[in-house]
């Protein structure tokens, strides 16, 4: 069972606060912890299904490295973020790979155990179905990005959406980004220079303070109309 600092934790993941209290119940009884040392992978693309997971310390990098070792980052999933539920839909193996940033605890699901609670509850398809969907109206959101906006824009973005935990967060409660520009520039696929530049320009208009490793957001609204303005390509 979970102790109660984690299920306190669990509460401020939107999803999993919205589920029906039974179906909450059935996931604290069967989740498990599980903990992973830095660059040790929790699943591989092209792993069968094992399980779903929630990262409740510490940080996950989901992407994928071609044979070339060139690396393609989608998100940095940190607390308290649900991810390897795509897999459990479509009933494919895995489509990229998730691998320990540093140190984590995570919270793990196994593929039986979450596969015997859907055959015993059907109507929960639809909150799993909910689950991917969200995952899915931010990479349309970023394709979006990519064709329509600046550089400025397309950063501003992405902080916004790593500060709600791509959709996972109740609300904003933390202003600080954990990320290097190297990360940053993976995850915009463009380089750390630019990234480097682009978060300067941020910082002089007093948005945001950059730091190592680290991104104190300053002014939250003034990054989301940026975000959200009108200038395009």
């Amino acid at each position: 069972m979970l102790n109660s600092t984690d299920l306190e934790l669990l509460s401020k993941n939107l999803w999993y606060s919205q589920l029906p209290i039974p179906f909450q119940q059935l996931i604290q009884q069967q989740a498990h912890y599980q903990k992973f040392e830095r660059d040790q992978a929790i699943f591989r693309s092209g792993d069968l299904f094992n399980g779903i997971y929630a990262v409740l310390d510490g940080r996950v990098r989901l992407g994928y490295i071609d044979i070339e070792g060139n690396e393609s980052v989608a998100a940095i999933a940190e607390p308290i973020m649900w991810f390897g539920e795509i897999s459990l839909v479509d009933q494919q193996p895995r489509s990229h790979d998730a691998i320990a940033v540093g140190k984590c605890l995570i919270l793990h699901i196994p593929s039986q155990a979450i596969q015997k609670i859907l055959n015993d509850y059907p109507q929960y398809w639809f909150h799993i179905a909910q689950l991917t969907s969200q995952k899915l109206r931010f990479a349309f959101l970023e394709l979006i990005s990519i064709q329509t906006q600046h550089i400025q824009q397309r950063l501003a973005q992405r902080l916004m959406f790593i500060l709600n935990g791509y959709g996972n967060h109740i609300r904003i409660e933390n202003n600080i980004i954990h990320l290097s520009q190297e990360q940053l520039a993976l995850l915009l696929k463009c380089s750390r220079q630019t990234i480097n530049q682009e978060l300067h320009l941020l910082e002089q208009q007093g948005v945001l303070k950059i730091a190592f490793k680290k991104i104190e957001i300053l002014d939250i609204n003034q990054l989301h109309s940026i975000a959200h303005s009108l200038g395009q390509l």
